[in-house]
């Protein structure tokens, strides 16, 4: 057993449902608190979301999906199969309920409700990757500015509205101005399309997948035993919980599940908030000038990252079957959106093709807690799950051996109902 002492009315031992971000952080943090951690994943670690993202760590542009923007543009989603956010006609019944529940809460309370929530995290998400590097996480840090970059004066002041909500929910901001030849001494990439950038400064940039599998190797180390399992089934039983496969029945006092996109095939009986698969693509591509920080270009809902001297794009968001195949047409539309904006970029060389599933709920806030006894979830982070996992499993590991939720976690009752 390592880390801190057991607490005496807390579980002995949890399985960890989920070998992404979300789930490797939050049994890293059971075992600080004393608990004996079994880690599943049908695929191995890092496997998911995780992998994929762009790798930021960024609390300042953490806000939710579901904005009234999303409405304004719903039809175009709809219709157009390249559109950055694409809600494809064809959808099932269940994906239909979803959208429905989605566009009813892209409505500025419901926004603005979900943001607030969300500064409750990232109050201490850096805090939270501080302790994990501080106690072995092999995940080395870029502090770093991140740019947003608009063709107009009027994108960028929406924009800047969006991110002085935080402010106005009690989070701290810190964002600056460019245009002229500061606006391309930050970025030398940027095409004359661009006139006006926002510096939104104290952000992180890490290797996504370096990162998640520096985790895994650190539960691991600790002493939790780790399994590529596809479990079907979890239940509570008199004497803690038990975790099903078709290969293994496992057993303990407590259980998570952690299985980001998939997060509704095990936990559906119980939560009554839909979690939604929308899939995001990312590629490499070579750049003629450097890129000295990330950039973000919301107009395409795209995030590129300098990356071993290239330039990591992520980007588009397709609401379809967390086990679909890539769709190649997503990231010629991703390459289009994006295009406009940039200069001296080689997108024919792009390499790396990589798609994975974000996990989305419709009204912008995730699941996070108990949902029956001594089985909890945490999932439904959207594109945030990097920045939010740590601090997540740190505040679920807590209520988990305390019995007691914390007062960050109330906004994300994974028993509420959509609108509650």
């Amino acid at each position: 057993m390592v880390g801190g002492q057991r607490i005496d009315s807390g579980p002995r031992s949890a399985i960890v449902v989920g070998a992404g971000i979300v789930g490797l952080s939050t049994a890293w943090f059971l075992q600080e608190r004393g608990v004996d951690v079994t880690v599943v994943d049908c695929a191995g670690v890092a496997a998911g979301a995780s992998a994929g993202t762009a790798g930021w760590i960024a609390p300042g542009l953490a806000l939710p999906l579901n904005s009234p923007g999303v409405l304004r543009h719903g039809l175009r989603a709809l219709r157009d199969p390249t559109a950055p956010l694409h809600i494809p006609l064809t959808a099932d019944i269940g994906r239909r309920t979803f959208f429905s529940q989605f566009l009813s809460h892209c409505q500025r309370e419901s926004w603005k409700r979900a943001l607030r929530a969300n500064v409750a995290l990232n109050e201490d998400c850096i805090e939270a990757f501080d302790v994990l590097i501080a106690n072995g996480v092999d995940a080395p840090v870029t502090d770093t500015p991140i740019t947003a970059l608009f063709s107009s004066t009027e994108e960028a002041d929406h924009a800047l509205w969006q991110l002085r909500q935080l402010e106005k929910a009690g989070q701290p901001t810190d964002v600056t101005g460019l245009s002229g030849e500061a606006l391309r001494e930050q970025v030398p990439l940027v095409s004359p399309a661009i006139t006006v950038g926002l510096n939104v400064n104290t952000q992180r940039v890490i290797d996504p997948r370096r990162s998640v599998d520096a985790l895994g190797r650190a539960v691991a180390s600790r002493g939790a035993a780790m399994h590529r399992l596809e479990i079907t089934d979890v239940a509570s039983s008199r004497n803690g919980v038990t975790v099903y496969s078709r290969r293994k029945v496992l057993a303990a006092d407590a259980a998570v599940i952690a299985t980001g996109a998939r997060l509704s095939q095990l936990a559906a009986r119980w939560v009554r908030v839909p979690v939604q698969a929308a899939h995001g693509y990312s590629f490499t591509v070579p750049v003629q000038r450097p890129l000295p920080s990330p950039i973000y270009l919301p107009s395409a809902r795209a995030a590129c990252t300098p990356h071993a001297g290239a330039m990591r794009v992520s980007g588009t968001m397709e609401f379809r079957h967390p086990h679909s195949a890539r769709v190649p047409y997503r990231v010629e539309a991703l390459v289009a959106s994006v295009t406009p904006f940039l200069s001296d970029v080689r997108w024919s060389e792009r390499s790396d093709v990589w798609v994975g599933a974000h996990a989305i709920t419709p009204d912008g806030r995730a699941l996070i807690g108990e949902v029956s006894p001594g089985i909890y979830v945490a999932g439904g982070h959207g594109m945030w799950g990097l920045t939010h996992g740590p601090i997540t499993g740190r505040l679920l590991a807590e209520q988990i051996t305390t019995g007691k939720q914390p007062e960050a976690l109330r906004e994300f009752d994974p028993l509420r109902r959509t609108g509650h």
